[in-house]
């Protein structure tokens, strides 16, 4: 039976279970389990990482672990009792153990790799905290360890901040939030910064002495030298190296490493130095021979100097080697470390150019025993200490040191009887008392241990030496009575065999008989003679002697007037010994009686270090003299207690305040000393109002902390020794000492007064008494008198005196001391304390100061109430509420909002005050219960006030939830406010529903409120879904998820508004929108309804929700942009549609009601812009090609023209895609892009405000630096036609402001233009069609096709390559057929990817003869709509003798939503036809196209255009030699056989024109030939002759005797080409072996040429029409006698079939007679903005009255291009598109200037002029629905391209504009398309035009098929021209072909022009409705 379990809670898994029995649990090793119950060697439970899944598992499997259970019940959560350290430590390894894989995915290996190392070490430590073998302070190191690289991971990963105590986690719940912020602040700081160190260490270690002229021992010695005092800061540090130059003892480190210990930071500057002396040990001479004796000397070698500064910048680990220099004198030894310094070159050199010392130097920062804990090795392995001279900066009790250090300074000697001078060496000895010598107390330094003797330097024949040498004399304290130090005094003579001679000797005694040292400084010693066999073991013989001259008796001349003298200097370094004789005084007064008053006079002029020596013995000394005669001494020992207080208050003597407080609690035995001491500090106390000097008054005041401890520790004495006697009379003794203290604190002083700094000295020190006064008084007392005394303070005190912050000092340590613990205290200290505090803050004084008093408060009310709230604590609470809860308000706001300060300091002090107030607000807020909420409400005497409450409260919570409140990684800190927020929040909204509802309603409150709430949910670290499941478990666990009570609480607020949320209507949409985005679906439950509620309110109101659909909007685009490509938008992003897509509520609610139908709209494009803005965030991100980012940019950007009509967001995008471009150097498409802003404005000066990167300027301006930047980068592009037109443009209205300098420019930049276009090589760009199919592509791709312009030399399989890299997870599919349905559905990427072929528009260019290619090369690549790609394939049974006869071709034409190029690099495939071209309509291509492509050739090489000839020789060989293998041949074969002609009568029309081509080519290559003999070079002779023999055979195969008459007339004039518009199949390049040399045309070459020849035997073509197709058949089953058209010219002019264009209504088309005027104006026209009020979006509908009938207009002259068509059928235009009253006045103008007006050639930009008819209708149902279009209409020429023979038909869509404008597919307005409709030949409008005869052919009917592209695509430069207010200036003619032969005349002077524009523009039809001007914002852009 299954028992719960009561003891075996939890366990850890000890091996994996498999969990295969019924019910069966899986477990894995180390898996934790919560146990519920237990059943016969079973448990039953779960895992705790998923504890929804519960189990049974053996109870063997598992190792229970003590637990301590929460809840118990059904809920009941497990704690696992153990060491919070461990616990922390597991879930924390946890939790790296997943981020740690992570950052190899992310290959940051550095990291990796180290949290690796720390991972392990956490895991040993662990270990050994587990085993819990560990003593107390190990474990306590250890668990600082843990803690440490805890820290460390989670700082360097990016987690929490853990705040923590004694190392373990701290549960925020359990603490105040003040000590909470306390908490994380140190931890904070600690990680920040760490406290500079105040003590440094210098470590040395010697390597060796690198030198070339060694070989002999060395000693090295290392100090510190101070150069700016030129003395010596340390003793010395001695290492002696071999004969090698290296250590002598190199097994022990300490005779090689040292520390120099204790330098202050004043030692760390430039002029303090390392000084080495090197000596070595040898001969005299260096170069000396090495037998001449054997006695060693030490003799100078070298000095090397390095500043320690310069170690502070060098890399610590760096070994430094120090140059080595020797002095030129011997003489100057002394000073060589000097001369070094000060650079005095001239005195030493570089002992040799390879010496050099090499050390290791370190400098290492903090106490020594921090140093022990961080070097351990260092110290371990040997290092000996080298100290300074002198004490360090802080001396600490106990330091034990007795050092006498002897510099050997110099000597004067006398010759001697020598002709030279002596070589001295001096030898030391210290000889103890009984003149034994001293073992081993004389030490060379630190390093090497001490010897018994010191032998001196020895400097060569000097009488006068200087050795500056310095010796330490180490001697026990006990040791130094009595002892001397004796100096011998030798002269070494370098022949005798090098003996030293004693000459000598001098000495000094240690002690004087007084007691006191040898005084520090130097000695002029007395050298006493001696011969060399003295004996100067008897010292008792010379100790008598006198030793120095200064204390020789004044009889003594003999000794005084010797020359020989010797120099030393002393320094004692002594804890324990005085060279003080007062201080000796006033230690033995007892001796001396009579001397006291004066030894405690002179008490004060000892040194400091002197009197801390003797600290015990002082104090006993001074309380001895009070008891024996206080009335006597009182005053002055009173006085001498004060001095000695206040020098332990130097920092140097710091550390002895604890010998003091030993000794007073332990050696002080002064019982009766209280008495004195209070009266004497009453009588100071009460002289200060009088006093004039304050001085010595505030040094008592200062002092006043220890004389209180004497006194009270004397009062306890006596009171213990008499049994409480007195008791009353010491009370009253305090009290009226009290009373003084309040009468000079009650004293008010104007400005600073001495009496005020009085004040002050005692107020600082007050604090430090409670302590003492509790060791008397009870609680209440000691409270009572610092109420008293602190209430005696002068209220009205000047802001700006000190003594304002002293108080609040005083206050805050009142309130830290533990005397305010106690609650008995805090009850009589609060009011004073909040009073004080209140005025502070009130007044924004101090803040610093009044935050940590208020910490200290709250800190310590949180205390108390783990404890039943005690009333006390209520009653606390309550108080500070009242007095401070809205000072603290009003002052967060203040500190907030204050500018931050300059300085760093100053703005970190601001930060940690707002910090701490802060957490004093929560902390307090935290405390506060019902009742207090409630008092405080009902305080607020009117609702005023209450509201300025409220808004107060809701502005600090906005401010707390500020993301820079706290630092990043404050997760704790921040759930704690939110918690406090939310709690605060529920209480105040009952206070906002029943005091602001209603008639009493109050917006600002109600709004601060919802913003609140709003940012409340928004904050990051509420966002639970982006932490990691431990966190966001652990957050639910304590918090639950506090925006979704914050949701419900906006929902329950929102109802009980009622009619009041009109107020909110549309202002809260977007901060509501951003609430719904957030991924929680309880809280979007909540927030659904209310969109619902604002949508009908807003229904209610104004009849629809244009406002919310508005700011829905605006603040989803802002969203984006503030998004900044981060993931978490793109998820928040993803949430929203189903917000507004799929989700029940909303879409359910929206469906009830009545206004459904706008509801379920405004929700569908609100989820089709979300589609947009997800596509653009995501092409956004950092990495995205550019590609993909233009491709969206242009989405959203057309989004937002035509379907939201926001013209400012429109215009945003219109300049960041214009930034795209010209980021990826399409400056083209960057051109198009500004376009669509340049032509939303006009040439008005209407003013414009800043806006993007716009100055403030007026409209012209901006249209002028538009147009030219617009034409900078056509320059730039190479699109040079295009910025010719807007030269023009500019140009104009220069000329109609007279501004002839800016016009003199434009027309040179014109000009320069035009050159470019003539001289300038342009590339010509392949074209390819992109299909994107799959679910996975980006919502603007998917399932579309495009086709894009290549870059510059791109070809398709680079093409391939590049799509591929952009979208790396497609699969390229192999063939070209049309996918089905299941690619389309498919959850992938698939890319269809092949080239297509341009279909040019401008025919009459292209065709006409004599036009330069590079002017042809524009008009091939440019404003392409149409696109084809043809597939060969084979219909019914082949004929393999003549293929030809079966060969058909599936022709698939593309059309685009807009031309290319424009505003990207593509565009999407708008249209696709399908249509078969037979082998009979093939067959006439073909040759059509060599036909046209052999005139060029020919008419070429006639003008001399041709620098060679080859390219006509391979063509006509082409030809010639094709036909003569059976080419044309094969065509009679297939299409004259009877049976042919036969079976299809229908095509008897086409076999005759094939006939006639045949015939035609025939003719052209006889005409050919001839031109070829004339310019054949010689060599090539021989293939003519053999060409015209070829030719003749061809000529008799087909049959030819004469030619028929209309093909001999001008057989290369050819007006008008072939009658057929180009059919050009996909170019070669997807043929791998196509011939890439063919396909690319030579510079000379005509650009239409077929790419290979015409010949019937082309293998080459069938081969590459083999790959394109992708089939198999080889090239001989394929046709291989005739080129598929796909091989035909890129640019071949002549037109389709006519089963394609049969009955297309052709508009007239580039027909070579077109006046040459027209052509230009037509240009200009097009390129003329459109009129202002009119937007594209709005366009006017045209009256049906107004089309002309289109028919009439038209030549029929022309020849047919279909021998089937009668000339009526073909002539058959479409209806025009003009106001018939503009078409009837400006006819005869048209007529007169046709022929006058002539312009250079400007590329003319033919119109749309649709496909074949029965495609349009079936396209076009509303044939009446007309274009929008404008009634005025300007003097409008209409373009060649218009008036085009009906041989032309095309199929190509273009816009009626002349250049692509660049407002893509997103500008089409909703207006159903209308189709061009022919009109029947009857059916004639009212008005007609003049018959065709009055009327020039060169005039055409604007086709309507224009009308319809404009209706979806306005192009940038407009059909329309504006009114101009100003001025109406017309824009410059077009250039088209002229039907007369006469040279072009002059463009005609703009003004000629204007007036008939004027006349025009007054024409327009009075009946057409104006159109309703479009609301713009542009005039404010």
């Amino acid at each position: 039976m299954w028992i719960p379990t009561e003891k075996e809670k939890y366990g850890v898994v000890l091996a994996s279970f498999r969990g295969t029995v019924q019910h069966g649990l899986p477990l894995e090793i180390g898996d934790t389990v919560q146990i519920l119950e237990k059943c016969e060697g079973w448990f039953r439970g779960f895992i705790l990482k998923n504890p929804n899944v519960k189990g049974i598992f053996p109870s063997s499997y598992i190792h229970v672990k003590n637990a301590h259970v929460k809840n118990k019940g059904q809920f009941e959560t497990v704690i696992p009792v153990e060491d919070s350290v461990i616990t922390e430590m597991t879930s924390t390894l946890r939790e790296w153990g997943a981020m740690w894989k992570q950052l190899y995915v992310k290959n940051e290996g550095d990291l990796f790799h180290r949290l690796w190392h720390v991972m392990n070490e956490i895991l040993d430590l662990r270990r050994q905290v587990l085993v819990g073998h560990l003593t107390h302070d190990r474990m306590k190191d250890v668990k600082q360890h843990i803690t440490a690289r805890l820290d460390w991971g989670n700082e360097q990963l990016g987690l929490d901040l853990v705040p923590r105590r004694e190392f373990s986690m701290v549960d925020p719940d359990e603490i105040s939030a003040t000590e909470l912020y306390k908490l994380m602040e140190h931890r904070h700081r600690k990680k920040e910064t760490n406290a500079p160190a105040s003590t440094h260490h210098l470590f040395v270690h010697v390597k060796s002495l690198m030198s070339a002229n060694l070989g002999e021992e060395l000693e090295v010695f290392f100090h510190i030298y101070d150069g700016r005092e030129n003395r010596p800061l340390s003793e010395r540090f001695f290492v002696r190296l071999n004969k090698s130059g290296l250590p002598k003892s190199p097994e022990k480190t300490e005779r090689q490493c040292t520390l120099f210990v204790d330098l202050g930071s004043s030692d760390l500057r430039k002029d303090v130095y390392i000084v080495v002396h090197i000596i070595r040990i040898g001969r005299m001479g260096a170069g000396e021979k090495k037998n001449l004796c054997s006695v060693q000397y030490r003799r100078p070698f070298g000095c090397a100097v390095v500043s320690i500064a310069d170690l502070l910048t060098a890399d610590s680990k760096d070994d430094h080697l120090l140059k080595v220099y020797a002095c030129n004198t011997e003489s100057e030894w002394y000073q060589i470390h000097e001369n070094i310094i000060k650079k005095a070159n001239s005195r030493y050199n570089l002992s040799g150019s390879n010496t050099g010392l090499a050390v290791a130097l370190q400098l290492l920062h903090g106490d020594i025993e921090q140093l022990r804990r961080e070097y351990m090795v260092l110290f371990t392995r040997g290092v000996s200490i080298t100290r300074k001279l002198g004490f360090s900066d802080v001396i600490m009790p106990g330091e034990m040191r007795n050092d006498l250090y002897i510099t050997l300074e110099k000597g004067e000697f006398e010759k001697g009887g020598k002709s030279v001078a002596r070589n001295v060496e001096i030898t030391v000895y210290v000889l103890d008392i009984d003149g034994q010598i001293l073992k081993s107390h004389v030490a060379a330094g630190s390093g090497e241990p001490g010897g018994d003797e010191y032998h001196s330097l020895v400097l060569y024949h000097n009488n006068s030496p200087r050795w500056a040498e310095q010796i330490k004399l180490p001697i026990p304290v006990d040791m130094f009575r009595g002892s001397h130090v004796r100096f011998e005094f030798r002269h070494c003579s370098t022949k005798d065999k090098g003996e030293r001679k004693l000459f000598g000797y001098s000495f000094v005694p240690l002690m004087q008989e007084d007691g006191r040292t040898l005084p520090d400084g130097t000695h002029e010693l007395i050298i006493h003679k001696c011969e060399e066999n003295t004996n100067l073991a008897d010292c008792l013989r010379y100790l008598k002697l006198p030793f120095s001259k200064s204390n020789l008796p004044s009889n003594n001349q003999t000794l005084k007037g010797t020359k020989e003298s010797f120099w030393i200097t002393s320094f004692l370094c002594s804890t324990k010994l005085t060279q003080n004789g007062d201080m000796l005084d006033l230690l033995k007064w007892r001796a001396h009686p009579e001397r006291i008053n004066d030894s405690l006079s002179k008490l004060k002029e000892i040194d400091g270090s002197e009197i801390v020596k003797f600290l015990q013995d002082t104090l006993d000394t001074l309380f001895g003299i009070l008891d024996e005669s206080s009335q006597r001494y009182g005053l002055k020992v009173f006085d001498s207690l004060v001095h000695i207080i206040n020098l332990l208050q130097d920092s140097k003597f710091q550390h002895f305040k604890p010998v003091m407080d030993t000794y007073i609690e332990s050696h002080f035995a002064g019982a009766l000393s209280y008495r004195d001491l209070i009266k004497v500090l009453k009588w100071y106390v009460d002289r200060i109002v009088d006093a004039e000097h304050q001085d010595h008054i505030q040094q008592v005041l200062k002092a006043s902390e220890y004389i209180f401890k004497y006194i009270i520790q004397s009062r306890r004495l006596f009171s213990l020794a008499t049994g409480g006697q007195n008791e009353e009379e010491f009370r009253v003794c305090i009290h009226e000492l009290f009373m003084s203290i309040r009468f000079f604190l009650s004293q008010e002083n104007k400005g600073i007064s001495p009496v005020a700094q009085t004040q002050a000295v005692f107020l600082r020190t007050f604090p430090a008494i409670y302590g003492e006064l509790l060791k008397i008084f009870t609680v209440r007392e000691v409270a009572g008198f610092i109420r008293e005394t602190l209430a005696s303070l002068p209220t009205a005190v000047h802001p700006d005196s000190p003594l304002e912050a002293v108080k609040l000092q005083c206050i805050a340590k009142t309130v830290e001391s533990q005397l305010y613990i106690n609650p008995e205290s805090r009850c009589i200290l609060l009011p004073v304390v909040l009073r004080v505090l209140q005025t502070h803050m009130q007044e924004q004084r101090d803040l610093v100061m009044c935050a940590r008093i208020l910490t200290s408060m709250l800190s310590l009310v949180k205390k108390e109430e783990n404890s039943p709230v005690e009333p006390a604590v209520s009653e606390e609470v309550e108080l500070i509420v009242e007095s401070l809860l809205v000072v603290l308000l009003r002052t967060i706001l203040e500190i907030s909002n204050r500018p931050q300060p300059a300085g760093p300091a100053m703005r970190l002090q601001f930060q940690d005050v707002t910090g701490e107030f802060v957490a004093c607000l929560l902390a307090l807020l935290r405390q506060m219960s019902d009742r207090h909420y409630q008092q405080l409400l009902q305080a607020f005497s009117s609702k005023d006030d209450l509201r300025d409450f409220l808004l107060h409260i809701f502005t600090v919570f906005r401010i707390l939830i500020r993301p820079e409140m706290f630092p990043k990684d404050w997760a704790v800190m921040r759930l704690v406010t939110n918690n406090v927020i939310i709690t605060t929040v529920l209480y105040l909204s009952d206070a906002l529903r029943k005091n602001f509802l209603g008639d009493k309603f109050d917006y600002k409150v109600w709004d601060s409120y919802f913003y609140l709430s709003v940012i409340f949910i928004n904050q990051p670290c509420l966002q639970l879904e982006s932490f990691s499941p431990s966190k966001r478990k652990k957050i639910l666990e304590k918090y639950g998820d506090m925006r979704v009570m914050m949701g419900c609480e906006i929902f329950s607020m929102w109802q009980n508004l009622g009619e009041h949320k009109l107020n909110f209507i549309p202002a809260m949409i977007g901060p509501f929108l951003e609430v719904t985005l957030v991924p929680q679906p309880d809280l979007r439950n909540v927030m659904i309804p209310i969109f619902h509620d604002m949508m009908d309110w807003e229904q209610r109101r104004s009849g629809n929700f244009k406002q919310v659909e508005a700011k829905l909007i605006d603040k989803l685009d802002s969203l984006m942009s503030d998004g900044k490509g981060d993931e978490t938008y793109r998820e928040l992003f993803n949430s929203i549609i189903p917000l507004f897509g799929p989700y029940p509520s909303l879409l359910k609610k929206i469906e009830r009601e009545t206004w459904r139908e706008s509801g379920i709209s405004l929700i569908a494009t609100v989820t089709r812009l979300m589609e947009r803005l997800l596509d653009y965030r995501d092409c956004m991100k950092l990495g995205e090609v550019d590609g993909k980012k233009i491709g969206c940019t242009v989405s959203l950007l057309n989004f937002y023209k035509t379907e939201l009509n926001k013209e400012e967001m429109y215009i945003r995008y219109i300049h960041k895609l214009y930034d795209l471009h010209l980021k990826a150097q399409n400056y083209t498409e960057a051109s198009y892009t500004l376009l669509l802003y340049d032509e939303l404005l006009e040439w008005s000066d209407r003013p414009l405000r800043e806006f993007l990167n716009y100055p403030m300027q007026s409209e012209w301006q901006r249209k002028e630096y538009l147009h030219l930047t617009i034409i900078q980068n056509f320059d730039r592009g190479k699109c040079w036609e295009n910025g010719i037109i807007l030269c023009r443009e500019l140009a104009d209205q220069y000329e109609s402001y007279y501004d002839y300098r800016n016009l003199s420019k434009m027309r040179m930049m014109e000009a320069s233009l035009y050159d470019k276009i003539m001289d300038q090589q342009r590339l010509e760009p392949e074209f390819f069609r992109v299909g994107f199919y799959g679910k996975k592509f980006p919502f603007f791709l998917r399932n579309k096709e495009f086709v894009c312009r290549g870059h510059d030399y791109e070809r398709l399989e680079a093409f391939q390559q590049r799509m591929l890299n952009e979208f790396p997870h497609a699969i390229a599919m192999q063939h070209v057929n049309q996918p089905d349905q299941t690619i389309y559905q498919a959850d992938a990427q698939y890319l269809q990817i092949y080239a297509v072929t341009p279909i040019p528009e401008s025919q009459d260019v292209l065709q006409r003869d004599g036009v330069p290619d590079n002017i042809k090369s524009f008009y091939k690549f440019n404003h392409i709509w149409r696109f084809r790609y043809d597939r060969p394939f084979h219909k019914g049974t082949k004929d393999k003798e003549n293929e030809f006869k079966s060969l058909w071709v599936e022709r698939t034409t593309l059309t685009l939503v807009q031309s290319l190029p424009g505003i990207s690099r593509w565009f999407e495939v708008e249209k696709r036809e399908l249509v078969e071209v037979s082998p009979l309509e093939n067959a006439i291509e073909v040759i059509e196209n060599k036909n046209l492509q052999l005139r060029t050739l020919i008419t070429q090489c006639q003008s001399r255009q041709m620098q060679n000839i080859n390219p006509l020789t391979m063509c006509l060989n082409g030809v010639i030699d094709a036909a003569v293998n059976g080419g044309l041949a094969r065509y009679q074969e297939a299409f004259f056989a009877k049976d042919y002609i036969m079976n299809h009568p229908e095509d008897g029309d086409k076999i005759g024109r094939l006939r006639e081509l045949m015939f035609e080519q025939a003719h052209i290559l006889e005409y050919g030939l001839t031109v070829h003999e004339k310019f054949v070079p010689q060599d090539m002779r021989p293939l003519h002759k053999k060409l015209v023999d070829q030719f003749h055979l061809m000529k008799s195969s087909l049959g030819i005797q004469e030619f028929p008459a209309y093909v001999r007339a001008s057989p290369v004039h050819f007006t008008n080409g072939s009658p057929r518009t180009c059919r050009n199949s996909v170019p070669s390049i997807i043929s791998p072996d196509g011939g890439r040399g063919v396909a690319r045309r030579s510079s000379h070459s005509y650009p239409a040429v077929n790419r290979y020849s015409s010949s019937s035997l082309s293998s080459q073509a069938s081969n590459e029409v083999s790959n394109i197709t992708g089939q198999s058949e080889s090239s001989d089953e394929v046709f291989n006698m005739q080129p598929s058209p796909s091989t035909s010219s890129l640019s071949s002019n002549h037109s389709a079939s006519p089963n394609v264009t049969s009955s297309a209504p052709s508009s007239a088309r580039g027909s070579p007679q077109m006046a040459e005027k027209h052509k230009h104006s037509r240009e200009n026209t097009c390129l003329s903005p459109r009129e202002r009020p009119v937007s594209a979006i709005f366009p006017n509908p045209l009256d049906p009255a107004q089309r002309a009938p289109a028919h009439q207009i038209g030549d029929t002259t022309l020849p047919r291009s279909d021998p089937n068509l009668s000339a009526p059928d073909k002539v058959r235009p479409t209806p025009s598109s003009w106001s018939l009253d503009s078409v009837k006045e400006g006819a005869p103008y048209f007529s007169d200037s046709v022929g006058k007006f002539l312009g250079p050639p400007v590329p003319p930009r033919p119109p749309y002029s649709g496909s074949a008819a029965k495609n349009m209708r079936s396209q076009s149902p509303a044939p009446t629905s007309r274009s929008p279009q404008k009634t005025t209409v300007p003097p409008f020429t209409p373009s060649p391209t218009e008036c085009q023979s009906t041989s032309l038909v095309s199929n190509s869509p273009v816009l009626s504009g002349s250049y692509s404008s660049g407002i893509s597919s997103l500008s089409r307005c909703s207006v159903s398309e209308a189709s061009g409709t022919e009109l029947p030949a009857g059916d004639h409008p009212p008005h007609t035009l003049p018959p065709p005869a009055t009327l020039p052919n060169s005039i055409s009917s604007s086709s309507d098929e224009p009308i319809r592209r404009e209706n979806k695509t306005p192009p940038p430069y407009s059909v329309y021209e504006r009114n101009n207010p100003r001025r109406p200036v017309p824009l410059p003619h077009s250039l088209s072909i002229p039907p007369q032969t006469d040279p072009p005349a002059l463009p005609p002077k703009p003004h000629q022009l204007r007036t008939g524009s004027m006349k025009l523009d007054g024409t327009a039809d009075p009946r057409v409705p104006r159109p309703r001007p479009l609301p713009r914002k542009v005039s404010q852009l």
